[in-house]
């Protein structure tokens, strides 16, 4: 409620109280009756049903019988698990939640140190918010009046090459410091082949919404409500959801929509004040007033983005600069679709990040004998990873739009 209220109390005092009240109703009204944003509480159902069920321990298993005798294998199936889960659940805070009690329990039976272990749950969780279905995207997509498709394409290839960075991030610190990576055992094919069987709903989802979006055969929105529907009858196939558990995850889904959607209209408000305050206008010739132009801009941008993620949470950033940035970034003649990749993948960073590093703090909540210190600890050589990939990603913006290219 708290932006929502410092928005409407800014425009109050700023510009009239009169306007201020009018503008309210109308933003809500009109932010509710939106059919994009009707995608929020459908992916965020979604999400809850694969993991409250417990088919993420299915994917988990499967990656772990492929590469968990390998040293640093049971991490390296954590975070495939991850990327997997994630790209059904769109939330990073639900990834590293669920993650922690799927993984963390085995990676300590075979000696992994504490260090690896959170710090690769924690990195994985961060996946959640690029590959799509993505809470976040949909966000930036309706701040920005940016195709909410086109971004979901979009984070593909660029979430692939997270994923195998944070890989090659492990394989050097089991590399380097064996003892924090033994071994596991051998899995014989048959218990692969059985473990496969727990990979398909992920495939399934992903392939529907992926690939219905790639081939245009319906929007975003209606993905949102057909993967929900998907992930329930795939839940009542493999006999987990009971009509308690469903009740359950109807409940959480209303209590975590209407808190987003709150913060939502708080920020609908606050771009309004922007503009009616002339402060959007302002920065604009600020920044213009400075003669940086193209990627030195971009760069600027960036580490203002990396300095704001240190003290503050991801979707705040999101919801408080990225109206104030849009324009510039505009008239720059930048592409919205690679800017909103590249603050996606900033925000990832800042939600591994000391002192407000928000996965890491959902880590200890679930794991309380776990010291901050060692997770963030653990968490260096996935920040390094981070940083290589965002130069990439600026450096060469092709990675971002290629597969969006495709499309025609």
């Amino acid at each position: 409620m708290t932006p929502l209220a410092v928005s409407v109390a800014g425009i109050g005092m700023a510009i009239n109280w009169n306007i201020a009240f009018q503008l309210l109703p109308l933003t809500i009204s009109e932010a509710v009756l939106s059919y994009d944003l009707a995608v929020v509480p459908m992916f965020i159902l979604m999400g809850n049903v694969i993991s409250k069920t417990g088919i993420a321990h299915d994917l988990f298993r499967a990656a772990h019988a492929f590469v968990g005798n390998v040293r640093g294998g049971l991490a390296l199936s954590t975070m495939v698990a991850c990327s997997g889960f994630s790209a059904v659940c769109g939330s990073s805070y639900a990834t590293a939640a669920t993650m922690s009690k799927v993984s963390y329990p085995s990676m300590k039976q075979y000696r992994y140190s504490d260090e690896l272990a959170t710090g690769t749950i924690a990195a994985g969780g961060t996946l959640g918010i690029l590959f799509p279905p993505s809470i976040i995207m949909v966000i930036y997509g309706i701040l920005t009046q940016t195709n909410i498709g086109d971004l979901f394409i979009a984070g593909v290839v660029p979430g692939l090459l997270g994923l195998g960075f944070y890989m090659l991030a492990i394989r050097i610190v089991a590399g380097l410091n064996p003892e924090h990576a033994p071994k596991g055992e051998r899995t014989p094919w048959a218990e692969k082949i059985k473990a496969l069987s727990g990979v398909w709903p992920f495939l399934l989802l992903f392939g529907m919404i992926i690939g219905g979006l790639y081939a245009k055969l319906f929007t975003p929105t209606e993905a949102a409500g057909m993967g929900a529907g998907l992930a329930i009858i795939i839940s009542i196939l493999h006999g987990r959801l009971s009509w308690s558990t469903l009740r359950a995850i109807i409940v959480d889904t209303a209590y975590t929509s209407v808190s987003l959607y709150t913060v939502l209209f708080g920020a609908l408000m606050l771009s309004k004040l922007l503009t009616l305050s002339g402060l959007a206008t302002g920065v604009l010739m600020l920044v213009q007033s400075t003669g940086l132009e193209g990627t030195a801009l971009i760069l600027v941008m960036v580490c203002v983005f990396l300095v704001l993620g240190c003290v503050m949470d991801s979707m705040a950033i999101i919801l408080i600069f990225v109206p104030l940035l849009a324009p510039i970034v505009i008239s720059q003649g930048f592409d919205l679709v690679w800017f909103g990749i590249i603050v996606i993948v900033v925000t990832e960073i800042a939600l591994i990040t000391p002192p407000v590093g928000m996965n890491v703090f959902v880590l200890k909540a679930v794991l309380p004998d776990v010291p901050v210190v060692k997770i963030f600890r653990g968490l260096i050589p996935f920040n390094a990873a981070d940083v290589v990939r965002l130069a990439v990603l600026i450096t060469f913006p092709a990675i971002s739009l290629w597969l969006g290219s495709l499309m025609g």
